[in-house]
């Protein structure tokens, strides 16, 4: 007969204090019971941003297969079910598959937040990131309703996925954080090689926005339906895409050709060296599809080489500098004491 331990009024408290530790702050409980390597915060970093990838070209897909209203209504799917049906049909399937996605991309956000958090030394930079990271995202499926809600709007799909490179950037930045320290950043260059990189950020940020006026203004509107479309020429539009395109790779080269002559760290000139590489791919793909009638296949590829330009992009700059990983750490709390609210 095996005899089981008698319970004391101070374990029962114990227990207790421990559920209620872990309701009102299961972050720090969980930091408690579990220390990730820092190869596993990169890894689970590197996930939100392969999620952040993966939501623009499913999004993409949605609009390229005419499914955006395939779920006519928001939150629901209808007014009726709140999961797609098989009277739906494709259109159905794919619209709220790519809703379920979001899950995913939250539970990729939340691992990042979680490894974050319960390393030691603790980072509150890093969880300050991931806390973002989240909020971009719940304001982002909220958009998407939106844009379900009236009707595919063009404006408002290009916010979507505005809002959605917004994501891209700041799970890039939280990458990039688990990999160097919380010390004064160093700058690997000069001023004007910081300012130039600069204007090649700015020319690309533009390249991005104008491309969701081109998709507005153009073919693949998201619904089979008569959808509204921006009232401008698209080849016009699309010229000037193209022309903002051609002012990217000069300022990429002209970048090159500068940290060659300063001779800058090896760094900064080779995450240089890849973008011109991706730009020369995506310019492409791009040039095929505009005078192929932009068949879906290769605007879905566009889509994704528009998320790696901005992230090779984004490398470019976070390479001209440097950040030890040298500093203190934030100490975690002590047992039993709340965190601050913004560190997560």
């Amino acid at each position: 007969m095996v005899r089981v331990p008698k319970l004391t009024r101070a374990d029962v408290a114990q227990a207790v204090r421990n559920v209620a530790q872990a309701v009102r702050n299961p972050l720090l409980c969980i930091a408690e019971r579990w220390t990730p390597s820092p190869r596993t915060v990169r890894r689970a970093a590197m996930s939100a941003v392969v999620m952040a990838v993966i939501i623009v070209v499913t999004g993409g897909a949605v609009r390229l297969t005419g499914s955006g209203l395939g779920c006519p209504t928001w939150p629901k799917c209808t007014d009726e079910s709140l999961t797609a049906t098989s009277a739906m049909g494709f259109h159905g399937a794919i619209e709220f598959g790519n809703r379920m996605l979001t899950y995913v991309l939250c539970a990729a956000v939340g691992w990042a937040i979680i490894a974050a958090r319960s390393a030691e030394p603790w980072r509150r930079s890093l969880t300050r990131f991931g806390w973002a990271q989240f909020w971009v995202v719940m304001g982002n499926a909220v958009l998407g309703g939106i844009v379900v809600l009236v009707g595919l709007n063009p404006y408002t799909v290009a916010a979507h996925f505005l809002l959605s490179t917004a994501l891209l950037t700041v799970a890039v930045l939280t990458w990039q954080r688990t990999r160097e320290g919380d010390e004064q950043p160093r700058p690997l260059v000069g001023k004007a090689v910081s300012q130039l990189t600069w204007l090649l950020m700015t020319a690309a940020g533009l390249l991005i926005a104008v491309g969701t006026v081109v998709t507005g203004a153009g073919r693949h509107a998201g619904d089979s339906s008569e959808v509204h479309r921006i009232p401008l020429d698209w080849k016009m539009i699309a010229q000037l895409h193209a022309d903002l395109a051609w002012v990217v790779v000069a300022l990429t080269v002209a970048l090159w050709f500068v940290l060659k002559a300063v001779d800058a760290p090896a760094g900064p000139q080779h995450r240089t060296r890849d973008l011109f590489v991706v730009l020369m791919a995506q310019g492409v793909i791009g040039y095929v599809q505009y005078f192929t009638d932009t068949p879906e296949i290769l605007v879905g590829l566009h889509m994704l080489g528009s998320c790696l330009v901005w992230i090779a992009a984004l490398r470019v700059l976070l390479s001209l500098r440097e950040r030890p990983a040298t500093a203190a750490a934030v100490p975690a709390p002590v047992t039993g004491q709340p965190e601050p609210a913004a560190a997560g």
